[in-house]
């Protein structure tokens, strides 16, 4: 059996104040602790407290204010961004996870195009393999957001435009690193699944077909609002 290792006092610290949290009730915006006090009830150096708070932050569990009257708050609960009639919950910078959608959707129908002309054996059973996964995945929207991410990243994959590919992977990349959970914003959700299901079934065929015309009208439609 491998031994977990054990907690750096960073993380140690971390894990207190998060408990700290759970047993004072405390909420989103409240004062947790200033610098000073967890300096005086830990015994830990500036480094280690600002070490923890770091961890915190990147978890989403804490804000960090800086100056007079700052210390570390409780975090206000995760942003939600727009995808469609999906609501992605994301750790942080929901600007930039919105930019991200767009310059990925911008390039999508170059990324699909090229898919349709440069397509390979291994390539088309591939994206099959993709699709079969994602009609499996249609009991859930997170579930399904994420097969579906992992459908465009290998159709993608397929570009021989080596700057487009780039670009796309990583803004699929971040969007999929950044977003935590997926919801439909309405009651309709297996309607919709069933419908992103045709969609993408419809451009995977194109794709496959080497058809470019039908696969440009199967991005138009991907994008259309649904």
């Amino acid at each position: 059996m491998v031994k977990a290792e054990p907690l750096t006092r960073a993380e140690a610290l971390a894990a207190d104040i998060e408990s700290m949290i759970v047993e004072r009730g405390l909420g989103a915006g409240d004062l947790i602790g200033t610098m000073e006090e967890f300096r005086d009830h830990s015994g830990y150096g500036r480094a280690t407290i600002s070490e923890a708070a770091r961890l915190l932050n990147d978890r989403g569990s804490v804000e960090i204010r800086p100056g007079r009257g700052g210390g570390l708050f409780v975090a206000q609960p995760n942003p939600i961004v727009r995808l469609r009639h999906t609501l992605l919950t994301v750790r942080r910078m929901p600007t930039t996870v919105a930019d991200a959608i767009a310059v990925r959707e911008a390039l999508e129908p170059l990324i699909a195009t090229d898919a349709a002309q440069h397509r390979s054996r291994q390539d088309i059973s591939d994206l099959r393999r993709h699709m079969t996964h994602l009609k499996r995945a249609t009991t859930s929207t997170d579930r399904f957001m994420r097969a579906n991410w992992a459908l465009h990243e290998r159709i993608a994959e397929i570009s021989p435009n080596h700057l487009a590919k780039a670009v796309y992977l990583s803004m699929t990349r971040f969007i999929t690193e950044m977003s935590e959970h997926a919801d439909p914003d309405d009651s309709r959700k297996e309607d919709y699944l069933r419908l992103r299901l045709e969609v993408h079934a419809e451009l995977v065929d194109a794709i496959i077909a080497g058809d470019v015309a039908r696969t440009v009208a199967a991005v138009e439609r991907h994008h259309a609002p649904s």
